[in-house]
């Protein structure tokens, strides 16, 4: 019966009956849950889009190292001008900067205790850069089930019209079957832009994560050199 449904909208638009429809028009007939159902799946994508642009630049950002900020960290340690070496921290708006700076407060206690102060620093700029990614992953999985939903919906109201009317024709199956076609098309859609967004994130924060480490151990390095 669904078959034989599908095969009579394609004979109709093949006819050319919906051929100057547009996609609001085609929206509007399968009726309001379907405009429900696409207008919440065009509010994921906004959110989706938004949290992504939003976390590559600042993970981007975060990621970015100056290789002269370590040099001139070491020279001012080794020089014995830990001032200085705070004031670079502290105008230098970077995860690694305020890990640096930490470990630069905790100078003349053990070095174990230094290593702890930097790692709890750390976690917490991991934590920042993975702001609302956790939401992004979300309606990567929310977005085709709820698309999905639009399907069974479509389907039921395609069957409740063919169960009503006398005469089965395309116009009347049209609601129910643009309404399961548009809302699956839109949840698949958003929801596989917003998990190729959420890995490339994902991998940023990994870069990020990665250089952080790496200036860590330069700085305990630096601290653990003769005459330091």
């Amino acid at each position: 019966m669904l078959l034989q449904s599908l095969l009579l909208l394609q004979k109709v638009e093949l006819e050319g009956a919906v051929s100057s429809e547009s996609l609001s028009d085609i929206i509007f007939k399968g009726g309001f849950l379907s405009i429900l159902i696409v207008g919440i799946l065009f509010i994921l994508s906004i959110i989706a889009v938004s949290i992504f642009v939003e976390r590559y630049f600042t993970i981007k950002k975060a990621s970015k190292i100056d290789e002269n900020f370590m040099n001139s960290i070491r020279m001012n340690v080794q020089a014995g001008n830990v001032n200085a070496a705070k004031a670079l921290c502290q105008t230098t708006d970077s995860p690694v900067a305020r890990m640096v700076e930490k470990g630069l407060l905790r100078i003349g206690k053990p070095l174990r205790d230094i290593d702890s102060a930097i790692e709890n620093v750390g976690n917490l700029e991991i934590f920042r850069l993975e702001k609302r990614l956790s939401t992004l992953a979300s309606i990567a999985g929310a977005a085709p089930m709820i698309g999905f939903f639009g399907t069974v919906t479509g389907m039921i109201l395609a069957f409740r019209e063919m169960a009503t009317e006398q005469n089965v024709t395309p116009d009347v199956l049209a609601g129910g079957i643009y309404q399961a076609l548009i809302t699956t098309a839109g949840g698949l859609l958003i929801g596989i832009l917003a998990f190729v967004g959420y890995n490339i994130l994902v991998a940023n924060v990994d870069k990020a994560v990665f250089q952080m480490e790496r200036i860590t151990m330069e700085f305990m390095d630096l601290l653990q050199e003769p005459g330091n």
